[in-house]
């Protein structure tokens, strides 16, 4: 009966949490992380087996201790990182340069410990701290400095805090509370004493204890009985090794060898998430909350981050069974999936495996609801769907598409790979091929109506045809190319009563028998945005859904103008997964979207975006000069440099962990680049050769299209170099003046010294003359 009741439970098909994955290559440590906490700037931090992890949000760091021991327990305690490992116990406290230092406070206490002691829980409480080990509780006060130990001959499994009250265990002895410092017995019936308990929370003025073989049992008065939940065949099942309440009541079970179990306040399961759906390992060594609602949980093998709160569910195709999702429909009765491996049903708001409708296999193109009835367009034809029954109407190869003709009820026009052709509906209201329409033998993915006998067709290669034709719908009379160019990705579609055909230079509106540009979603279309032209209508949702890089963009009517609103989802293409040209979208209900993708769909809950408050951190800044080492400078204060030291490397984070929700920077150095940057996912910046001025840098943050609610800012200045400050520039104007009064003094000695020269000169000149005239 339990395995039966276990294999149910793997079979289910779920839709589950968003969940970032974070591997050793990642964050670049060991593969066992044991205990989980958070800082008040929602900075994780991890008890690795090579010592403690930090993520902010933008990057990892491994603080090694000394020993270069395992690291079993963490915890943040009034703004130090407390960490319990191999014979040691301390904390971490920031420098000024925003660095991790650490002290051994079983060094400093000089506390004679056991051989081999390991330290696995720590928890606070009041002006106390308590590290427990498999040994001993040592009881740390914070403001006296002492220690008091409690010993034990038997096994400490774990230490709990339950309002206020430390609990733990004493293997094979039973359940102790501290009280005045020493250990109380709570219980020690068979139950308490042989399981191994994995943790205690308060249900209803009683204790629940959680054990690792044998799920929950309610302690009172030294009575325990068994709690009574849904779940409890499942658990007895399992052996778990973690688990914690979360704030909204509801309980997450870590096991050893089946991944993660969700259940409710009063027990009943909720899902079930393991290697094969989703979580990178099936041993789960720790868990925890943070502030925003995530679930951080360490493995045996790596880390992972559940996204509880988020507005997507995701269902991943693991098995490879359904394969990339080109259409999507749902009835009262049947969700439907058309991938490129069939066309796959379930009932409705169920969480069964989807099946494979019998002759189906193969590429489905569209799925359409003409009245009550459905049809599948197919590579191999057309099919009409009755619930989980195919039946092929038509075999002409590959249906991209279905729609009615205006005025026509017995009547549906076809897209195929070489052109259109008619289906009839017979009186039996099953749907039959009629003919194919003449004259027109190019593909037609994507065509619609002008008016009851003219339609526009749209070829990504070819460009956009317009085309007539005759009273019975079997021939092209005309057809001729319009005068638009033909894009890749593009697509043609209807939104509200007009006709518009979008690319990669942006929507246009076909009216007085021509394309012209519009102005609709033009600022989203760019050469370094534009994925896909491919733009969906849905007339359930009045909603019309874009597609590009980083957006998901639908516009919406406007409360009380024409103009419609942008809702836009910041999701980008390589995480959304979607097949670029062939996105579809379908409304499960009000505000819920199912989007598919090449590796399952996502659930879309537009009623669950909300904004959110991020603050961004200047987390380190330091510079370097010419062919030498880095130098940290305070984060905190304003620095003075040199002229040599112009080259600064400056690092921010914002704490968000959503795995659908990517963060983004944009940064600019006041005093030489006063414009933003565009926006980038590098959490980082370096900057050389600034000349020198006086600088402030400023860096803010968007996440999920919410901008963080503050600008970190710092700034620092960059002195003149030697040439230019004030006293080599006395010293320019001195040597000016001595070198002008030198050369002024060389020229006077020089021209007197001609001028005497001149006068001898002439004097002879004289005396020649004269002699000459006495001659």
């Amino acid at each position: 009966m339990v395995c039966l009741y276990l294999a149910f439970f793997l079979g289910f098909s779920q839709e589950l949490p968003p969940t970032e994955v974070f591997s050793i290559k990642d964050y670049n440590a060991g593969n066992q992380n044991w205990s989980i906490a958070q800082a008040d700037d929602e900075t994780i931090y991890i008890a690795n087996n090579k010592g403690l992890l930090e993520y902010n949000g933008a990057r990892w760091n491994l603080h090694a201790n000394q020993d270069q021991t395992i690291v079993r327990s963490v915890a943040y305690i009034d703004n130090k990182v407390y960490m319990g490992s191999y014979m040691d116990f301390g904390y971490w406290k920031r420098n000024i340069y925003g660095q991790l230092e650490y002290t051994s406070l079983a060094r400093t206490l000089e506390v004679d410990l056991i051989q081999d002691e390991e330290f696995w829980t720590i928890i606070s409480l009041d002006d106390w701290i308590l590290f427990q080990s498999l040994d001993r509780i040592y009881i740390y006060n914070t403001v006296s400095k002492k220690t008091r130990i409690i010993d034990s001959n038997y096994r400490i499994t774990k230490m709990y805090k339950v309002d206020g009250t430390i609990y733990f265990q004493r293997l094979n002895d039973g359940i102790y509370k501290i009280e005045n410092g020493k250990d109380v017995l709570v219980a020690n019936t068979t139950v308490l004493k042989e399981q191994e308990v994995i943790n205690i929370f308060k249900h209803n003025n009683q204790l629940l204890v959680h054990t690792a073989e044998d799920g929950f049992f309610l302690l009172k008065n030294g009575v325990v009985e068994k709690w009574r939940i849904g779940a409890n065949s499942l658990l007895s099942s399992l052996i778990a090794y973690s688990s914690i309440r979360l704030r909204n009541g509801s309980f997450i079970v870590g096991t050893i060898s089946n991944g993660l179990i969700k259940l409710d306040k009063n027990g009943e399961l909720l899902f079930k998430m393991n290697q094969d759906n989703g979580l990178s390992n099936n041993t789960v060594l720790s868990v925890f909350q943070d502030i925003s609602g995530n679930i951080w949980v360490g493995l045996d093998n790596g880390v992972n981050a559940l996204n509880l709160d988020s507005p997507y569910r995701v269902y991943n195709d693991e098995q490879g069974k359904l394969g990339t999702i080109y259409a999507s429909l749902k009835t009262s009765d049947y969700l439907y999936l058309g991938t490129n491996q069939g066309l796959f049903y379930r009932p409705i708001n169920s969480t069964a495996n989807f099946d494979l409708i019998p002759g189906t296999k193969g590429q489905v193109w569209t799925l359409k609801k003409i009245g009550s009835d459905i049809l599948c367009g197919h590579h191999s034809g057309t099919f009409q769907i009755f619930k989980n029954r195919a039946v092929r109407i038509a075999s002409e190869k590959g249906t991209w598409d279905i729609k009615e003709i205006q005025g026509r009820p017995g009547l549906l026009i076809q897209g195929n790979y070489k052109g259109l052709a008619i289906l009839e509906k017979q009186s039996n209201n099953q749907w039959s091929w009629k003919s194919k329409v003449e004259g027109f033998g190019i593909s037609s993915r994507y065509f619609e109506f002008i008016n009851p006998s003219e339609l526009l067709v749209s070829h990504e290669y070819k460009g956009v045809y317009r085309i007539k034709l005759n009273k019975d719908f079997t021939k092209v009379e005309t057809y001729q190319k319009e005068n638009i160019s033909k894009g890749i990705a593009s697509s043609l579609f209807k939104y509200r009563t007009n006709i518009f055909y979008a690319f990669q230079e942006g929507i246009f509106r076909y009216q007085t028998n021509r394309f012209e540009k519009d102005s609709l979603l033009t600022s989203y279309f760019s050469n370094d945005n534009y994925v896909s032209g491919k733009l969906i209508n849905d007339p359930e949702g009045n909603r019309l859904w874009s597609f590009f890089k980083n957006q998901i963009v639908c516009l919406e009517p406007g409360n009380l103008t024409d103009i419609p609103t942008v809702r836009v989802i910041d999701l980008p293409s390589n995480l959304r997964k979607s097949k670029s040209g062939f996105e579809n979208i379908l409304q499960l209900r009000d505000n819920v979207y199912l989007f598919g993708t090449t590796e399952g769909y996502i659930i879309i809950d537009l009623n669950r975006f909300q904004n959110k408050d991020y603050e961004i951190n200047i987390n380190h800044v330091s510079f370097n000069e010419l062919n030498k080492a880095r130098y940290n400078l305070n984060p905190d204060e304003a620095a003075e440099l040199k002229n040599s030291q112009n080259n600064l490397h400056l690092s921010y984070s914002v704490a968000d962990f959503s795995s659908l929700y990517p963060s983004w920077y944009q940064y600019r150095l006041i005093g030489i680049y006063d414009d933003w940057s565009d926006w980038s996912e590098q959490p980082f910046v370096y900057f050389e050769n600034l000349p020198y001025n006086d600088y402030t840098f400023e860096v803010r943050a968007k996440v999920g299209g919410n901008v963080s609610n503050n600008i970190a800012k710092y700034s620092f200045s960059i002195e003149k170099p030697w040439y230019l400050k004030t006293p080599s520039i006395v010293g320019y104007v001195l040597l000016f003046i001595i070198s002008a009064l030198t050369i002024q003094y060389f020229n006077t000695k020089y021209y007197k010294k001609q001028k005497a020269k001149l006068l001898l000169e002439k004097e002879r000149e004289l005396e020649f003359k004269e002699i000459e005239n006495q001659r």
